[in-house]
């Protein structure tokens, strides 16, 4: 095992749901901190109109390349079939309101 400590930045992958109109914002970063409090603040154009968010899931990658590369799948007919069933346990307490 190396005996240095690379201490590596992660990409990550994101997705929030609005509260407001129940649909996802897919997105990545490499701060993800920071890019959801952007979200709350309304700093993004494409998604202040459908605010406030609750972050649903995140994937960390260790380059931005396969960040993006992910995003871009997530946003796909069958990304969003991925997603649907990652987070199937999610929706359905969501939608008997015993979500957290």
């Amino acid at each position: 095992m190396p005996s240095n400590t690379t201490s590596h930045v992660f990409f990550y992958v994101y997705i929030l749901e609005s509260l407001t109109d129940g649909k996802n914002y897919i997105g990545h970063t490499n701060n993800l901190t920071r890019r959801i409090k952007e979200h709350e603040h309304g700093y993004n154009f494409s998604s202040k109109f459908r605010l406030p968010f609750k972050l649903i899931y995140y994937e960390a990658c260790l380059s931005e390349k396969d960040a993006k590369r992910r995003e871009k799948y997530l946003k796909t007919t069958q990304g969003r079939r991925f997603t649907g069933l990652r987070l199937l346990e999610y929706q359905r307490q969501s939608a008997f309101g015993t979500g957290s």
